[in-house]
This record gives structure tokens, sequence and C-alpha cells, in this order.
């Protein structure tokens, strides 16, 4: 893109002010706040895929989370929280279906009842409102369910939010931005001036400063920028069933957390269809888009072993994972799991569903970021973590990203 230079600093040297790079929901909510916030920015959305939210989007359980369980002051805490009543007023503004129906985190042994007291205070904490139940008044909600103790938050629900991005790009369009898909980007040259990509198909778009929300990919694209990201992502696959018998869970129904994992174990989902989802089961995919233990990309899953956090990883949770990896290879032991939420479930009550895949962040040290992690260099915003509750946080996170786009204009 030797060419990309000679375009020069001036407005009308560019194909636009912003390049998004991702067509996910963060990347649609960045699209649409940047036109918002500033009417005439130019704006362009690459997407690889041939529409938006193909991956961790359009793949999720689709519950707007309430913000319960993230470290008070913590990104996580602050968007989510705001997010969950702006995603619930967007879904009613635009008529789009959701459901504000709460949810029980459940205690179903002794040794979870110190971790369900501290999420009562983590919650409260994060202005969110939470009730105490008993074993009585869980039974009430949920009359198949079994505990000894649990929490109900109220401000739970569940939408669409592949729906949602789709909306986020349309609004964003309307407004001038333009959503290309079908282009993957290939080659990165940044230059004082700005910005020039080129995608798999030859096009070349120059840009003033650009965003990088790929998502499963964002490590790799800030390293064609020639940042060096500091994390690698590291694809975990979600792995889902359903109930045969819905009528088994009225709403949301999860397990006590352990705060040492990003994940949320095992729960009950009923979802806009009134199907019930029952999962994740979180293991390691063997590529980046791995929806199953036959998706291998020698080269991706190469990449993941090379990364020494990947190992210390391992050495750190092999326990953890072990009980996961038997859950993925094992319909019985799984089912054992979900037994300890809702006894009535069977083994052949469950049904397989598609999975998702996890962009989850992991530094060099093995720690599994926590946090929403966005990077700023000259001319690049980079979100190089941002896994569940980023659909739920979306508006806010876009406004964000926008801001610090903004900023390089």
């Amino acid at each position: 893109m030797s060419g990309a230079g000679r375009t020069g600093g001036t407005r009308t040297g560019f194909d636009c002010d912003v390049l998004v790079v991702g067509g996910g929901i963060v990347g649609l909510s960045t699209a649409y706040a940047l036109t918002r916030s500033t009417p005439g920015t130019r704006v362009v959305v690459l997407e690889k895929e041939p529409a938006p939210a193909r991956h961790q989007t359009g793949r999720n359980s689709g519950v707007i989370h309430s913000g319960i369980y993230y470290r008070p002051g913590s990104l996580k805490a602050r968007y989510a929280t705001r997010g969950a009543a702006e995603m619930v007023k967007f879904c009613a503004e635009h008529g789009l279906p959701h459901r504000v129906t709460g949810k029980l985190i459940v205690a179903t042994r002794r040794d979870e009842l110190p971790r369900l007291h501290a999420l009562v205070q983590r919650g409260r904490k994060n202005g969110i409102p939470v009730r105490e139940l008993g074993p009585a008044q869980i039974t009430e909600y949920e009359p198949q369910v079994r505990g000894l103790a649990a929490i109900h938050v109220g401000t739970t629900g569940v939408c669409d939010f592949a729906a949602v991005a789709r909306a986020l790009g349309e609004a964003a369009q309307a407004a001038g931005a333009e959503v290309r898909c079908g282009e993957e980007v290939v080659a990165v040259d940044r230059r004082p001036w700005g910005v020039a990509v080129r995608t798999a198909s030859g096009a070349v778009v120059r840009a003033r400063a650009m965003v990088n929300c790929a998502g499963l990919h964002s490590d790799r694209l800030a390293r064609l920028t020639g940042d060096d990201p500091g994390v690698r992502i590291v694809p975990f696959r979600g792995e889902y069933y359903e109930l045969a018998d819905p009528s088994l869970v009225r709403g949301l129904v999860y397990p006590v957390p352990d705060p040492a994992f990003p994940f949320l174990g095992v729960h009950l989902t009923r979802g806009l269809d009134d199907h019930v989802h029952v999962g994740p089961n979180a293991v390691p995919a063997l590529a980046r888009e791995g929806y199953g233990w036959n998706v291998v990309h020698p080269r991706e899953l190469a990449s993941t072993l090379a990364w020494p956090g990947s190992w210390r990883i391992a050495r750190r949770h092999w326990r953890y994972g072990a009980g996961e990896l038997r859950r993925s290879l094992s319909k019985r032991a799984f089912t054992t799991a979900v037994r300890e939420l809702l006894p009535a479930a069977e083994e052949d009550g469950l049904r397989r569903v598609p999975a998702g895949v996890r962009a989850q962040a992991v530094g060099r040290d093995g720690a599994l970021v926590d946090d929403f992690l966005i990077h700023e260099t000259s001319r690049v915003v980079h979100v190089l973590n941002a896994p569940s509750p980023a659909a739920t946080a979306s508006l806010p996170i876009g406004r964000a990203i926008a801001s610090r786009a903004r900023a390089h204009l």
C-alpha cells in the first residue's frame, strides 16, 4: 500500500474519518455512537463475514446481565449496570423482542454460601437491588429447582443481540455510515496522517483513525498495525444443550460462580423462544472459530500453544479444565452437573444445540484478563478483551470507544 502515504492529511484524501474493523455488536455500537455524537463524521465498518453478528454476538445466551458479578468500579460493573437499562430501553424504542425476567443465583452446597453472600454485597455496591431467598422461597420462583439459599436479581432479562446489532447498523447507516460485509482486513499501513487497510478482495480503505473491534481476531489485527497487544486471544468454546421439557424452568437460574474464573458455570436460560438452554460448558477451542471438536486450524492452534500464558493457565487450572473436558465428552457427566440445580433433569431430556466461542484475552503470565481491555496507540483504538457482558454493555462501551476515536481526529 505504498500509495497510501500520498493521500496526505487532508479530509478529501481519506475514504472515511473512522474505520471500524468488526461488525459485531461492539463495533456497530461504536459506529452508531460516532454518527450520533458527531453528525457528519464519516464512518466505515468492515466485517469479514457475509453479514454482521455471526460470532460472539449471534452465538450467546441472549441474557441482559445485571452487573452483579463484576468488581465494583471495574469497567464491566459500570458499563453492565448502565448498559442493561439502556439495552431494555433500546429494544423497546426499536420494537425488538426482549423480556425482563429476573434471575436466581442458587447455592447448592454449604461451601457456596459465603460466595453467595459476597455476591449480595457486591450487587449492592454496584447499585443492583437483590433479594435473599431461603429454600422455600426458591421453589416459589422455580418449583423444580433445589438449593440451600439463593438471591433474586430483578433487572436481568433476555433479548436477541443479533437483532440489536442489526438495528444499530441500520441506524448508523441511516446517519451516513457505511457497513461493508465480506471484507476481511489482511494488511494495515499506519502513517502519521492516519491508517490504510487492504482487504482480501484487494480494496483499500484510508481513514484518519481506526477502531479494532475484531473480537476473536483482535490481537492478530493489533499485530497487523505494528502494535504489541501484550495479550493473546485464547478461544474457549461454550457448549450448550436445551431441555426437551422446557416447563421444568420458568426463567433464568444460575449457580454461584467461582471467582477464580470468568465463566459463570452451567446455568438454565429460558429464551425469547421459550426454549430453555443449559450451559455453557467451557473448553479450549482448537480454532478461533472452533464451534466443534472437528474444527481444527493448525496455524491458530499453534499460535495458542506458543503463547506462554496458555501453558500457565493449564498448569494452574488443570483440575477445573479436566472437569469441563469431562462434561464436554460425557453427556452423563454434563447431566450430573445440571442436576445440582435441577434434580428433574434427565440425560435423554437434553438435546445438543449450537455452540459459541468466547474470545478470552490471556496475559503472558497466564492471567485471564478479567475486565474489558481497551488500548490506544497512534491513530488506533484496540478493543482487546470484550467478552460477556459486552453485549449487555454495548451501548455505553460504544460511546466510550467512539470518544477515544474522536480524540484521534
